[in-house]
């Protein structure tokens, strides 16, 4: 039972980060309909800012919200000289100009910080476990990401849904030309727009970096995740991006940890260890083609602008 919930929480904890690179893709794919491969770049770059800035200052703090302020600075700068060219041009014009920047950026990380991957150590207060219910105990930095992922996640939903900037985010989105002959600058607005979204992706990666090896192309595999997540959740949705992000961390996670030893009844220990991160990754693609079968607008899609 204590498995379960430790478990549930690994699930929760993994759903919250694939959210936060999802509601990044969301806005910038969704609302402002641009396909940014290199969404998992940035992500990157976020773990790679982390991880040099906590070791320049020698503080976590500092480091981590230097690295925040670089990422949003960076998407900003990629929008204003590359990727606002592209806004009116085919989706797969695109894909193909930011897969170039995947490539450039890859290159570029190799050149700056060099092939070998980076660590991120943790400070001794975020290391220590923390009594969730009695006899249960989680570790203070996961525990910590699903308190700031959650926060992050109400506050987004609120700017989006609830705000006159957010309102102008989505009625641009429908109809770019009448924002623009109302006298707002709907350049700025999408800029400002992108740098959130790298933001986000920046974000996810830095609290990612404690957990795994900063190394080059580690946005790649998770972008996958997160393009699932926006077609089963639904395009342009926050909430929906928030919900199939929960859904798929939980898939992903409870998998891993449980499907090996039901496998093993059938299988090979070696042949379950090997087999059961593919079936839950196989889970997951089985629920997105579900969703596009019976529910092709996504299980909560954006609202009607």
């Amino acid at each position: 039972m204590l498995v379960l919930v430790e478990q549930s929480l690994n699930g929760l904890q993994f759903g919250l980060l694939l959210f936060l690179l999802a509601a990044g893709l969301t806005l910038v794919f969704g609302i402002m309909d641009f396909v940014n491969l290199a969404h998992g770049s940035l992500y990157m770059m976020g773990a790679y800012f982390a991880a040099t800035f906590v070791a320049w200052t020698n503080s976590f703090v500092l480091g981590i919200l230097l690295a925040l302020g670089a990422t949003l600075l960076l998407g900003i700068a990629l929008e204003f000289i590359a990727l606002r060219h592209l806004y009116g041009r085919d989706h797969l014009d695109q894909v193909l100009a930011t897969f170039g920047l995947i490539l450039f950026f890859n290159d570029a990380v190799r050149l700056i910080w060099g092939p070998a991957g980076l660590s991120l150590p943790l400070p001794a207060w975020l290391t220590v476990p923390v009594q969730i219910v009695p006899g249960v105990f989680y570790p203070a930095y996961r525990l910590s990401i699903i308190v700031v992922a959650l926060a992050v996640a109400a506050l987004l939903y609120i700017v989006v849904m609830r705000t006159k900037i957010g309102m102008l985010i989505r009625a641009g989105a429908s109809n770019r030309e009448m924002i623009g002959a109302l006298g707002i600058n709907i350049k700025l607005l999408f800029t400002l727009v992108f740098g959130l979204g790298a933001a986000l992706a920046g974000l996810a990666g830095l609290m990612q970096a404690p957990i795994l090896t900063v190394q080059i192309g580690m946005g790649e595999n998770i972008l996958i995740l997160a393009f699932v997540i926006i077609v089963i959740g639904g395009i342009g949705s926050i909430r929906g991006a928030f919900m199939a992000a929960i859904f798929v961390g939980m898939i992903d996670t409870l998998g891993r940890a449980f499907l090996p030893d039901l496998l093993r009844t059938v299988l090979s220990s070696a042949a379950a260890s090997t087999a059961a991160p593919a079936l839950s990754s196989m889970l997951i693609y089985l629920l997105m083609a579900i969703v596009l079968v019976v529910r092709p607008e996504g299980l909560f899609p954006a609202a009607k602008r």
